[in-house]
């Protein structure tokens, strides 16, 4: 896509949006500069001119930085011979040496889509034209971005107070015509990236460096992709639940809007409200207990119609006889006598009936960070901030005002929350996917999801071994950084927020997230397809209009002549009638369209085979977002 036919995104410092962020981190959208809001950034570099004319203290711009704030700069340089690099003044020195010795960040390099972030988010706080840097230069690095210039800015170094210096020393440095930078594809020095892409070097001014490297740029710009990626993990994992909740023939009156009516936390509510769309049109939650009949290993007998016999699988019920009942007619007048794969039991286990709950709290530590981002996206991040209109102003330091606003820690203890919140979300998945699989947990549905006729098969067994390592890796990576400072600058810079390896921790365990649950999915197809399979080949038979072959799938039925024999010949045609009556089972209809998704990609599993191109399909998928409506 070519810059002239990308969107443009206009930065005044006050509107940028995150959704706008990620769309310029994609490469979907360029930026323009607000022409009233940049005349505001040079009135502002014009009044600091005229302060360090007048011989006034400033930090940062005639003094040093962090513990070398007490050191004035002087008119001349101490030693004559010295020449300073490139005839550069002593207070352009001051910023240049700024940003060439503060990028030393190590590591791999952060993903492109990460640096454009950063660049559109700096670009942006500037804006706002309390930060003392020139419209020109501002310009410069607006078209780093604009024409494809991303420079390299290895992912660790930042503390996160003084902002994240080091960072962006190293997105700084390559204005400077220093540093490394990659230009369409290509990792080369940032001289040469200047040249291909028709720039030229900017020599930095008052503050500017200052300017350019102190703020919360990375921890901002990585923690807005990491809230735009969970935001579409939680509709995955809401889609997630809702199809092995179809799977398990799952019950539903925990999701109504009058339960959530009575503890409205939003996140939970919204939830329960996605789960009822997700399942709307369901055919196979809250059907009742009997019509619902177990797994049965696939025998040569198992079908006795040749139209049956592709099936992977037999069913069967239990016959709950006349004596067996006594005290319980209440629940037998409702619900016929057969004991097939549901539990009858009015209640499901907790990772499917506290889905709103569970999902609904971490929506909300989303909503919370979300809600910190937003403000900080347009908010002023450097020091010192310069208000050149401000009343009855007496000495320099009520226009010039050194405060804290680089300090990380609002944006990284709202990334402690999300960081908490993740595994969480990864557990609950993992505890559904292993209910699936298990024999003793699943609801009748196969061990392991597979006929395993032979005794062969391990099916989907290992499946869930890897989404438990997953989320033992996720949980050992939530302790939040944010709460353990290490002091900087000679204790000058004594409280940091880490913030930056905050972001950074949130963005990497997204992809652990979003493979737990491709993987519960991945089951949950599987698991899917057994079920409906299951209950429509019942509801084939029973359509015969033969009870006695329905009979065959039932066992403890009294022998003929025996005296319970007729009232069992008529509890098997009630329940042969009702699964007639009870028409095609299905999943819900955002459910089958996922389902229908996964298999256009991956085939059902009849029998074991080499599992790994499946798990790469569907984590694909997962990635892609292409399994959300």
């Amino acid at each position: 896509m070519s810059a002239q036919t990308r969107h443009v995104v206009l930065l005044d410092g006050s509107h940028l949006t995150r959704p706008q962020v990620a769309q310029i981190a994609r490469g979907e959208a360029i930026i323009g500069l607000d022409p009233a809001q940049l005349a505001q950034v040079q009135r502002t570099a014009d009044f600091l001119s005229a302060q360090v004319m007048r011989g006034e203290p400033i930090y940062g711009v005639t003094t040093g930085f962090g513990s070398n704030a007490d050191k004035l700069l002087g008119a001349h340089r101490a030693r004559a011979e010295a020449v300073a690099d490139g005839g550069r003044t002593l207070m352009e020195e001051l910023q240049h040496n700024l940003v060439v010795t503060h990028a030393v960040c190590v590591g791999k390099p952060l993903a492109a889509e990460v640096v454009r972030a950063m660049l559109a988010i700096r670009v942006n706080t500037l804006m706002r034209g309390h930060s003392g840097i020139r419209a020109s230069t501002l310009q410069a690095l607006a078209e780093l971005l604009n024409r494809g210039v991303v420079p390299v800015v290895p992912e660790k170094g930042s503390v996160g107070a003084s902002g994240d210096l080091a960072p962006l020393s190293h997105l700084a440095i390559v204005l400077l015509g220093e540093g490394e930078a990659f230009y369409r594809g290509e990792r080369m020095p940032g001289a040469q990236a200047l040249e291909h892409a028709g720039l030229a070097p900017v020599t930095l001014s008052f503050k500017e460096g200052l300017a350019l490297n102190n703020g919360t740029t990375q921890m901002l710009a990585t923690g807005v992709l990491a809230l735009d990626r969970l935001e579409k993990m939680l509709a995955t994992a809401d889609l997630a639940a809702a199809m092995t909740l179809d799977a398990f023939a799952g019950r539903t009156s925990a999701f109504k809007p009058e339960v959530h009516a009575l503890r409205p936390h939003p996140g939970q509510v919204a939830t329960a409200a996605n789960l009822r769309k997700l399942l709307d049109g369901s055919t196979l939650a809250d059907i009742p207990y009997h019509l619902v009949p177990r797994f049965r290993p696939w025998q040569a007998d198992s079908w006795g119609d040749a139209s049956d016999r592709a099936h992977r699988f037999d069913i069967g019920w239990d016959y709950v006889p006349p004596s067996q009942r006594h005290g319980k007619e209440a629940f037998y007048a409702r619900f016929l006598p057969f004991k097939g794969g549901k539990k009858h039991q009015p209640q499901d286990a907790y990772c499917l009936r506290c889905i709103p709950q569970v999902h609904g709290a971490v929506r909300d530590a989303l909503a919370q960070a979300q809600r910190v981002f937003d403000i900080e996206l347009n908010a002023v991040t450097d020091n010192p901030l310069i208000f050149p209109d401000a009343i009855n102003a007496r000495v320099i330091e009520d226009q010039v005002i050194s405060a804290g606003h680089f300090h990380g820690m609002p944006l990284a203890l709202a990334m402690s929350y999300v960081k908490a919140a993740i595994p969480v979300l990864a557990s609950i998945s993992e505890r559904r996917l292993n209910k699936l699989v298990d024999p003793a947990n699943n609801d009748g549905l196969p061990a392991f999801l597979v006929g395993n006729e032979d005794a062969t098969d391990s099916g989907f067994m290992i499946v869930q071994y890897t989404a438990a390592a997953l989320v033992n890796d996720l949980a050992t990576r939530a302790h939040p950084a944010s709460v353990y400072s290490v002091p900087t600058s000679a204790n000058a810079e004594d409280h940091v927020s880490m913030g930056a390896n905050e972001a950074r921790h949130v963005l990497e365990m997204l992809d652990d997230l979003g493979q737990v649950l491709a993987l519960e999915l991945y089951t949950a197809a599987q698991a899917l397809e057994y079920r409906q399979a299951m209950l429509n080949a019942a509801r084939t038979l029973a359509a015969r209009g033969d009870w006695q072959a329905l009979a065959r799938k039932v066992s403890g039925a009294p022998a003929a002549g025996d005296a319970s024999h007729a009232p069992f010949e008529a509890e098997v045609k009630s329940l042969m009638t009702a699964l007639e009556r009870a028409g095609e089972f299905r999943a819900g209809a955002p459910v089958r369209e996922a389902f229908e998704r996964i298999r256009k990609h991956i085939a059902f599993v009849s029998r074991d085979r080499a599992m790994d191109a499946d798990v790469r399909a569907i984590c694909k998928l997962v990635q892609d977002n292409a399994l959300l409506r």
